[in-house]
């Protein structure tokens, strides 16, 4: 199945998320990713590919199944915390495009759960 657009732009995101963060916290350049850092985005991208609401899949915010281990959901948090308010500055619009899915995502949801 090819990859919707939608899933590879949040591909991106979380890679420049995790890229701003790292950059920050690990002193790597920019463009590239420690060791720890790259283990995080690759998983990421691996919840990312076998989420089970593709290719309709929600950002992760508004998502009803939260797929991430313990670990690595508590280090993502980390990240999107730290570099979420960063993104901003850095990639106005992608960030701006990011929070117009979740928006759509969250009236999806409540549609579709006031249809039930």
């Amino acid at each position: 199945m090819k990859e919707s657009y939608r899933v590879t732009r949040e591909k991106k995101t979380i890679g420049i998320m995790v890229g701003i963060y790292c950059r920050h916290h690990h002193n790597t350049k920019k463009g590239e990713l420690c060791e720890t850092c790259s283990n995080l985005l690759q998983y990421a991208h691996n919840r990312i590919d076998k989420c089970k609401f593709l290719p309709d899949k929600p950002t992760c915010r508004n998502c009803p199944v939260h797929c991430y281990n313990k670990s690595n959901k508590a280090q993502i948090k980390k990240v999107m915390r730290y570099a979420g308010p960063r993104m901003m500055l850095h990639y106005p619009v992608l960030t701006i495009i990011h929070y117009i899915d979740g928006y759509k995502d969250k009236e999806r949801v409540s549609i579709k759960q006031d249809r039930y």
